[in-house]
């Protein structure tokens, strides 16, 4: 997916959350935001907005000698979500469509999102997304690719959705590598995360060896990228892989919720839709021209 100069003020209000969270005082905040804002003229809009957000964080990382400003919070996001999990498995099990309602669940992980909001309500979230129609929902499609598929790999998003991810694999019942980020960015989950949700026990877990908040296939391992274009079914988590790969031509399935009218527009939805959408990377023109973009919250 392309960026939007309404992602711009997003870099912006991310750097600045990211910033307090990292402990830099107001007079490093105001020097990262001159910095960040002069980088802006150097953006592609043809980039991803992972590939712009990477160089974000990285300043971040820079200015505040802080690698992973959201540890705390992702611990407490894993264990708040590992309560849950004795009730979202009995969701899954009295469920008339338990495979669709592992989807609705790692797709109601996907509000575990700190680069969005700052504060999460899981139950909440939860109880709207079981009940809440798809915008888009290819599961025909997701159930015969997994029912064919050899093994499966699952791209993580944040950490605390880790668990809500297990469930699904849990469901699917293939062998799967799952994984995750090389490198601490906002709260996506590295391999500890995955490891403190209990991931190790169902799948096997990888670094994908980017420190973007996506899958920018270019910042990736070696052998991330051969998973991609070896893999018969890939999973990919939350918006930031999404905008990192719906131009990849690979298996790809996206499951996530559309929480900014960028992202609701490129998939055709509503902002706050849930999605779960086979890739159509192969047909061309799947972004709109940015010129016809009304960002406008009606």
């Amino acid at each position: 997916m392309k960026t939007y100069l309404d992602c711009l003020p997003c870099f912006l209000g991310q750097a600045l959350r990211t910033g307090r969270t990292a402990g830099i005082d107001d007079e490093g905040l105001k020097g990262l935001l001159d910095e960040i804002g002069g980088m802006f003229r150097d953006i592609a809009l043809e980039a991803t907005p992972p590939q712009t957000a990477r160089l974000i964080y990285g300043k971040i990382r820079e200015i505040s000698g802080n690698v992973d400003p959201y540890l705390q919070i992702k611990q407490e996001s894993t264990r708040q979500a590992l309560q849950y999990l004795p009730i979202f498995r009995q969701y899954i099990e009295d469920a008339d469509d338990p495979l669709l309602m592992a989807v609705r669940l790692a797709i109601a992980g996907n509000v575990i999102d700190f680069g969005v909001y700052g504060e999460v309500d899981l139950e909440t979230e939860v109880d709207r997304v079981i009940a809440q129609d798809f915008a888009v929902c290819d599961d025909g499609a997701f159930r015969q690719a997994a029912k064919a598929a050899g093994d499966v790999l699952y791209i993580g998003d944040n950490a605390g959705e880790c668990v809500f991810d297990r469930l699904l694999i849990e469901q699917i019942g293939k062998p799967t590598t799952y994984a995750v980020r090389g490198v601490p960015v906002i709260n996506d989950a590295v391999e500890s995360d995955a490891v403190a949700a209990g991931i190790d026990q169902v799948a096997r877990i990888v670094s994908s060896g980017t420190d973007a908040p996506g899958a920018v296939l270019n910042t990736c391992s070696d052998e991330f990228r051969r998973m991609i274009s070896g893999a018969s079914l890939i999973i990919a988590k939350g918006q930031g892989n999404y905008e990192a790969l719906s131009r990849e031509e690979a298996p790809v399935f996206f499951l996530l919720k559309a929480k900014c009218h960028v992202i609701a527009h490129s998939l055709g939805v509503a902002k706050d839709d849930i999605v779960l959408k086979r890739s159509d990377a192969r047909r061309a023109g799947n972004d709109l021209p940015a010129k016809s973009l009304d960002m406008t919250d009606k």
